[in-house]
């Protein structure tokens, strides 16, 4: 879910009566008094103030030492896990989890000088998320398919790269994650259609559970002209290589 800045609710400076204050729990009252949601798959970005991201990674990787130290694990004698409470706190904050914290990436846009109104597919674009359940990875490839508008601008191939990387970079679950790319598409470049193809495989399937190793989840979107226009449909689903 993209959210929106609310007027209301301005950050403000900090006082005496913050200090010791979890950077984490300013942050959570930040997004509670401005009455949105912070769910798994949102962004907060603009809840975080200058500096807050390096104190909120000192705090998640005192509270992942924590969990090492509930699973007996003796980090203090064990060379591989000596630092292993930083890493993890670096990956998930500023990795994989990386589109919950910051904000979207900039869009160039260029005119559609020539009123391009034909189909256009980008992909397969490597896509890297993770579920939300068991904080496993979802790694999968994702085709987009977009009918321009005529008369709005178009954006750079590599751009549909960065959005979905944005998007992807949350825990989630993959149904979801497809259709907030797809909002946020549309909402970006308005065209007359678009449509997403992904496919994936969840470690969570495969690395527990019942480990199916080759099992991999496919679901689309069709927004617009492709929902509309059975042709267009078939068309760019004939012209996705093979999955598999």
């Amino acid at each position: 879910m993209l959210m929106k800045a609310d007027p209301s609710s301005q950050l403000t400076p900090a006082t005496p009566e913050d200090e010791g204050v979890p950077v984490s729990v300013k942050i959570r009252e930040r997004v509670l008094a401005a009455r949105k949601r912070f769910h798994s798959n949102d962004n907060i970005a603009e809840f975080i103030e200058p500096g807050e991201l390096e104190k909120l990674l000192d705090e998640v990787e005192e509270k992942m030492q924590a969990v090492l130290d509930s699973m007996v694990i003796d980090t203090t004698n064990d060379h591989n896990t000596a630092d292993t409470a930083r890493r993890v706190a670096k990956m998930y904050l500023n990795e994989v989890f990386r589109g919950r914290y910051v904000k979207a990436p900039p869009i160039t846009e260029f005119p559609n000088a020539e009123h391009l109104n034909e189909l256009m597919i980008v992909g397969p674009i490597t896509v890297r998320s993770a579920c939300s359940h068991h904080l496993c990875p979802v790694i999968g490839k994702l085709w987009i398919g977009v009918m321009p508008n005529e008369h709005t601008n178009v954006i750079g191939l590599s751009k549909y790269a960065r959005l979905a990387e944005w998007i992807m970079g949350r825990p989630q679950i993959q149904e979801e994650a497809v259709v907030q790319l797809a909002d946020l598409i549309m909402e970006r470049t308005q065209p007359d259609g678009l449509a997403l193809v992904m496919e994936a495989r969840h470690y969570c399937m495969a690395w527990r559970g019942v480990k199916d190793l080759d099992s991999k989840m496919i679901n689309s979107v069709m927004r617009g002209a492709f929902l509309k226009d059975a042709a267009l449909r078939r068309e760019f689903l004939a012209l996705i290589p093979q999955k598999g």
